[in-house]
């Protein structure tokens, strides 16, 4: 199966979800949730899926749940599809 891995930085506690581009090849994802019991990381998440046009169920972190440096796996998905759903270089 294709997966599609993206390494991304998530920004808790910022003022409205977006995804913020890409900065040096990694993608800036800001959420309004807290870093606490994993919440940030559901909620960039649930944006990515929303923006690739996925389920939430096929999108999860793959290393870096306690840090804000992540690799995020889109399960299922073209990794170029998935660069262009979310307007960032392939």
């Amino acid at each position: 199966m294709v997966s599609a891995e993206l390494p991304v930085r998530v920004q808790p506690r910022a003022k409205r979800a977006e995804i913020d581009g890409e900065r040096d090849g990694v993608l800036i994802v800001r959420v309004t949730a807290p870093p606490i019991e994993g919440r940030a990381n559901t909620a960039a998440c649930r944006l990515i899926a929303e923006r690739v046009g996925v389920a939430p169920s096929r999108v999860r972190v793959k290393r870096g749940v306690a840090a804000r440096d992540k690799v995020i796996e889109v399960e299922g998905a073209d990794p170029s599809a998935v660069r262009r759903a979310l307007g960032i270089g392939s």
